[in-house]
């Protein structure tokens, strides 16, 4: 069994816009049913405060992954040691989001691949209850995206 859970949403709008809303992390707590919080840079190097509802007792509801990729308008990577345990190499996690091109609009891929020792015993569980919650996440960013409209450039005649 792959230690790995992808999920994806087709959003008509732009990559660009697309990029503003997922990288706005204070605005999650209007619109984010399972990151409920998140504040940071989203710089490569630099680690993020993020809350989401406990899944169970091994991964907690705060997190503070590090941005180890940022490709702006295409892909966004995060990992994180699961800080309550003690051994590092135990559980960790690498959450991705890539935007992709698709029909008119975008594609956002979801993806979030689970390492260490306790990954193969904890992966179908997780997989269950994050499936319901990434979904839920993939429905509240579309209509965040596609019912909010993008901000106007102004008119030359109002400069």
């Amino acid at each position: 069994m792959p230690a790995e859970l992808t999920t994806f949403v087709d959003i008509d709008t732009t990559p660009e816009r697309l990029w503003q809303v997922l990288t706005d992390l204070p605005a999650y707590a209007e619109w984010n049913p399972f990151v409920t919080e998140a504040a940071g840079a989203v710089v490569e190097g630099e680690r993020l405060s993020v809350s989401v509802p406990p899944v169970n007792a091994f991964v907690p509801s705060k997190l503070r992954p590090t941005v180890v990729e940022v490709e702006p308008l295409r892909r966004l990577r995060l990992w994180s040691r699961l800080d309550r345990l003690a051994l590092p190499g135990v559980f960790h996690v690498e959450f991705t989001w890539t935007i992709t091109d698709h029909d008119g609009g975008v594609r956002l891929w979801q993806q979030d691949r689970f390492g260490g020792l306790l990954a193969p015993l904890l992966v179908r569980s997780l997989n269950r209850r994050r499936l319901t919650s990434f979904n839920a996440m993939n429905a509240a960013l579309k209509q965040r995206v596609e019912g909010t409209p993008a901000p106007r450039p102004p008119d030359d005649e109002s400069l």
